[in-house]
């Protein structure tokens, strides 16, 4: 196996990074949590817990991708060799395959309607039309299929690049131009008539409303927003050099992402309260709503291509660092070459996925325990998987790394240092409070625990 690439630039480090934590779960998902949640309230636990959870867990992933240049199992056995603890991250493995199942197929809706949007085949309908032709769009086995496949193989040419050509290149070109989409956005939605009331409603905070189901919500949304527990972001940090600082990094690309889900509150709050939507509509939001909004605004035509670009964007850096830990991990744990890894990683979500996207159609009456495809592969992904991963990362690196060997992580190598002031709180976090607050994460997402932690987290916040 050749020397593994490394990044080029400290541009390419934060616009990589930044990517795989940015996705849908930023643009339609903080809204939509945020609007079931009260706003302003829900606004400033978010933050906290992207400070106090996020945060301290993308350093621990940082810490073992950067620290041995390898895979997620490959760097457990590399600082435990032979423990059974290795195989544990093999689970982030199989949450990638099974998110980019269903992910993919939103994806591919996305490119439907960015299609739609282009060739002007989107304007002028009512919104109950819109809701129409959604689910005409969603039931149709081919149609829907066929955007999924074409999404992965998008995926594919990309990562076919490499890190250098691929990864990084398109990450230098992605996060800017969907900074800028989204700033343009924000700046047009403050004109609009009941701007304010949108404001107020995401900034204003009304702490009546703060409920244990609202403190979960926040907590979920910091740990998912910054797709951690996955090993995505152990993965990207193996290609960090020596003298990358890692807890700085990990901070701008939590700030950085944090600042992307509040950029899409203020970009869909004033649109929604100005043309008296409502922002709880779960995903009828991105393809119901926001085009009936779009219609209504002056410049309907370029507003509706942007978004749905935007959305493009955002999926895309999510999948391909989802991608990529698959591939990684193909290559160094079956000694694959790049081309037959990201091939293999593609021909299984392309089954998967083509299967998601038929459980809306052919496929809806399949379940398993009561769930579709596409809900089952989302639950066990998201309410399993990925808390059982972020609960691992944080213990492992709090309690089971050698002490030197993390000294020497997070003062990069000698070539930075590590005040006292930041590392004994990052500590604490890393060992305590992340593992915690995952936990109940995951307890939450099981019915049979739901009560006992609604409950808990009654008594905490009194």
């Amino acid at each position: 196996m050749s020397e593994r690439a490394q990044y080029e630039g400290k541009t390419g480090v934060i616009a990589a990074t930044v990517g795989s934590a940015v996705g849908l779960g930023n643009i339609w998902r903080f809204p939509y949590e945020a609007g079931m949640h009260g706003g302003g309230a829900f606004l400033i636990i978010y933050v906290l817990c992207v400070l106090l959870v996020g945060i301290p867990v993308v350093v621990s992933e940082f810490v073992l991708g950067r620290g041995t240049h390898s895979n997620a199992k490959g760097a457990v056995n590399k600082l435990r060799p032979g423990s059974v603890m290795r195989w544990v991250p093999l689970l982030g493995v199989l949450a990638s395959i099974l998110i980019l199942g269903f992910y993919s197929v939103v994806a591919g809706w996305i490119m439907d309607y960015l299609y739609q949007s282009a060739t002007g085949s989107l304007q002028g309908f009512t919104p109950q039309e819109y809701s129409e032709r959604f689910g005409a769009f969603v039931s149709n086995p081919v149609r829907s299929s066929v955007c999924t496949v074409l999404f992965l193989i998008i995926n594919f040419v990309v990562l076919m690049r490499g890190v250098q050509k691929g990864i990084e290149k398109i990450a230098n070109i992605l996060m800017p131009l969907l900074f800028v989409i989204l700033i343009v956005f924000c700046i047009n939605s403050l004109m609009l008539p009941k701007a304010a009331e949108g404001l107020e409603f995401l900034f204003k905070p009304d702490f009546s409303k703060i409920s244990p189901s609202v403190v979960i919500g926040a907590m979920g949304q910091a740990f998912f927003s910054l797709s951690v527990g996955l090993g995505c972001l152990l993965t990207y940090a193996s290609y960090f050099t020596d003298k990358t600082p890692l807890v700085k990094n990990a901070t701008v690309a939590a700030l950085l992402d944090t600042l992307v889900a509040i950029l899409a509150g203020v970009m869909i709050f004033p649109a929604v309260f100005s043309f008296g939507m409502s922002a709880e509509a779960g995903p009828k939001l991105v393809f119901e709503i926001l085009p009936s909004i779009f219609q209504q605004m002056p410049g309907a035509y370029m507003w509706s291509l942007a978004f749905f670009v935007l959305l493009f964007f955002a999926s895309l850096t999510s999948t391909i660092s989802m991608s990529e830990t698959c591939i990684v991990c193909f290559m160094e744990e079956l000694k694959m070459e790049r081309r037959s890894a990201t091939m293999l990683n593609t021909g299984i979500c392309m089954v998967l996925g083509v299967l998601c996207s038929l459980s809306f159609s052919v496929m809806s009456d399949f379940k398993i325990f009561g769930m579709t495809l596409f809900e089952l592969f989302d639950f066990f992904s998201s309410n399993i998987l990925l808390p059982v991963g972020g609960v691992f990362f944080s213990i492992f690196v709090g309690w089971f790394v050698d002490k030197r060997f993390l000294h020497d992580q997070l003062t990069a190598n000698g070539y930075g240092k590590m005040h006292s002031w930041v590392k004994k709180p990052m500590m604490i976090c890393i060992r305590y409070i992340s593992p915690a607050a995952i936990l109940l994460i995951f307890l939450y997402g099981l019915p049979v625990f739901n009560r006992l932690v609604t409950q808990l987290i009654s008594l905490i916040t009194g």
